[in-house]
């Protein structure tokens, strides 16, 4: 019977959902069960499981039932993991200021939700409580210096990663005071306000194209969000965020979430690949320069880089679909 419910917990999408429940003790007719899910719902699915027999759910946690803290990132980047351990793999970066709510706890690690729905586990000292400061700016080199005074020879405080949001709260010249995981002045060229996103469809994909070269031979990292290491999704997230448009995390649910193209293929139209040796049907995606032509982070050359897809074979033989958040 314990089966049974491990096979359906395989069924459920652990960057989205949670079920983890046990049997501790049954018969012919009953079963009592503890652990934890997520939705109410998911009670449902018990009793579809085992019709025949009377369940005993009172030691089942329902995480959406309870309240929650709130709380934000205090590190200029620190990784989310589908364990509590530093000895799994990434499953993505949370930079400065990403704002998530505790579900769960596990001694020094929280499981937790951020606002677009995203699970997974954190490391509760690098998190500060409540809700990170009103953000003005967005930091667009892939990591870059914050320093003492506003001049290039002063000390370096710390390296605050692309994408990150801050806030301004001083110019001098052509330095701004920014607040983030540390204070310190940053130039203002390597700072978009938020104020100033692109607001048409033609200036986003002008901008989206500029904003892309800036990542050119970024390596890759399986998990990677910013400029010390990035993945293809967590790229095309980062360019959709410079331009003010956020899209989900994985490449699957980008492409499940994005409005369907058709040739031609213009400037920040997404490419969608399956490759063979992932679990998932949709493992890969590209962002389109204007044609076949993308930029994208591949694991395949180790980077940010450009391809045309029509010229590598690798990519074309895989290719899946387009699709677009601009409008």
């Amino acid at each position: 019977m314990q089966t049974i419910l491990d096979d359906f917990a395989k069924s459920i999408d652990p960057r989205t959902s949670l079920f983890a429940v046990k049997i501790d003790s049954g018969t012919e007719t009953a079963l009592t069960l503890s652990g934890c899910v997520l939705d109410p719902s998911q009670l449902d699915e018990l009793h579809r499981l085992f019709p025949s027999r009377k369940l005993d759910t009172a030691s089942i946690r329902i995480l959406n039932t309870e309240t929650h803290e709130q709380v934000h990132v205090t590190t200029n980047l620190t990784g989310l993991y589908e364990k509590p351990t530093f000895g799994m793999p990434l499953s993505s970066e949370l930079a400065y200021g990403t704002e998530l709510e505790v579900l769960d706890q596990r001694s020094r690690w929280v499981f937790t939700r951020q606002t677009d729905g995203y699970l997974g586990w954190a490391y509760r000292p690098y998190l500060g409580e409540g809700s990170a400061p009103t953000a003005t700016h967005l930091v667009l080199a892939p990591a870059i210096e914050m320093r003492a005074e506003p001049n290039q020879t002063s000390e370096v405080i710390t390296r605050t990663v692309s994408g990150t949001s801050v806030t301004v709260e001083e110019m001098h010249a052509v330095w701004l005071y920014v607040k983030a995981n540390k204070s310190g002045w940053i130039q203002s060229r390597y700072l978009r306000s938020l104020t100033d996103l692109p607001n048409t469809l033609e200036a986003k994909r002008t901008t989206l194209i500029q904003d892309a070269q800036r990542m050119i031979g970024i390596p890759y990292l399986w998990g990677g969000t910013s400029g010390n290491g990035i993945d293809c999704s967590g790229f095309a997230r980062l360019l959709h965020r410079w331009v003010g448009v956020d899209i989900p995390r994985d490449a699957d649910m980008q492409c499940n979430a994005a409005r369907p193209v058709e040739l031609p293929y213009e400037v920040g139209d997404l490419f969608f690949f399956a490759e063979d040796d992932s679990k998932r049907n949709i493992s890969h995606v590209g962002i389109s320069l204007g044609g076949w032509k993308m930029i994208h982070a591949s694991r395949t050359r180790n980077g940010v880089y450009v391809d045309n897809i029509q010229e590598a074979k690798y990519l074309k033989d895989i290719f899946v679909s387009a699709g677009s958040f601009l409008r």
